[in-house]
């Protein structure tokens, strides 16, 4: 009995569900926002490129000179006390002309109690996974970065364990005088190396565009991210949707068209920044993702699911960020980063 709850707990975790999107492959917790900032951007931010070393872990084409020597911690509070986080350092390699940077992606997902078929509690097991992530960019013309993050994945749920190693390969094209950036991404390319049981499902495959501009008179910048490019259909069918009929009974069918509508903007997160202050100190951010809205709000309720709201302060040295983001009704994902320049610690690093 004890190895029934095993197989359970692997199906929730890498086996296809059929009511969403996620679920169906090995290392979900990849898709996880890597800071509060991107929790608050709607769970996606690919086409920037500023000082936030957490960035290179979403794109690493986004690494760039600025992020040397900085340091990123990130701890995400997330549902039923699942806790995950990721640490990142960058550097800059002046003689080879390369960015790098490491990180340690995490996620914990709590105690768990072996029980037979009457409820009979008999122990405990626990259930986590890692990624050690190191990525690397290069400017090869004016105007275009390319970069690539190798990560080893190490999954164990009580007594199953699995490893994997994946890719993450990415191109943007920046015009910094307009402030206009363009990225071409395809995320968790790779394979399991071993197993939980004899049967490889996959990984987290993600397609991605983006494109963000900064505002020539207003300090704000957009981003538009198309995501799951590979897949032309998101949509699902909800077992526990209300059925409408008419006046004869029959069933009242939703039009093609707006169904097709519905499924393009599926593949499509907004989001925006507010960048405040002489020195930049200050940072309001929001984002809507229309996927997450579908999958997991109501129809009998009104929330904020799919919706991310956030802010971001410089204090001295240190920066400071906080995420929410509006996953369902029963509640929402908070998000905290702290990052600072080691630079400024240590004038010989």
């Amino acid at each position: 009995m004890r190895h029934l709850y095993i197989y359970i707990l692997i199906f929730i975790f890498s086996i296809e569900g059929k009511t969403q999107l996620g679920g169906k492959n090995s290392y979900e917790f990849l898709n996880l926002p890597a800071s509060a900032r991107i929790t608050a951007l709607g769970g996606h931010l690919i086409s920037v490129q500023d000082e936030d070393v957490t960035l290179a872990l979403s794109n690493p084409a986004s690494l760039n000179n600025k992020m040397h020597n900085r340091i990123s911690f990130s701890h995400n509070f997330h549902f039923a006390d699942i806790q995950n986080g990721y640490v990142a350092y960058a550097r800059k390699l002046e003689k080879l002309r390369l960015n790098v940077h490491f990180g340690i992606q995490y996620i914990n997902y709590g105690d768990f109690s072996y029980a037979d078929v009457l409820g009979n509690q008999e122990g405990s097991f626990t259930a986590r996974e890692t990624a050690f992530v190191l990525g690397v960019s290069k400017k090869i013309a004016e105007r275009i970065t390319i970069g690539a993050n190798i990560k080893g994945v190490f999954s164990n749920l009580e007594s199953y364990s699995s490893t994997g190693i994946l890719m993450d390969l990415g191109m943007n094209y920046a015009k910094d005088s307009s402030g206009f950036i363009l990225t071409l991404l395809v995320k968790n390319l790779g394979t399991e190396l071993t197993t939980y049981n004899g049967t490889r499902f996959g990984t987290p495959l993600d397609v991605q565009i983006g494109v963000s501009k900064r505002l020539k008179y207003l300090p704000f910048r957009i981003s538009l991210i198309a995501h799951q490019l590979h897949k032309a259909n998101v949509r699902y069918d909800d077992p526990d949707k209300v059925v409408q009929t008419d006046i004869f009974g029959e069933e009242i069918k939703e039009n093609k068209f707006a169904e097709s509508i519905d499924n393009i903007f599926r593949h499509v997160i907004i989001n925006g920044e507010f960048i405040l202050g002489k020195n930049e100190n200050l940072r309001l951010r929001g984002g809507y993702n229309h996927l997450r809205r579908k999958e997991l709000s109501l129809s009998t309720f009104r929330s904020l699911a799919g919706f991310s709201l956030g802010f971001g302060i410089k204090i001295n040295a240190f920066k400071l960020d906080y995420g929410v983001g509006y996953h369902h009704i029963a509640g929402a994902a908070n998000h905290i980063s702290i990052s600072t320049d080691l630079g400024k610690f240590f004038k010989k690093i």
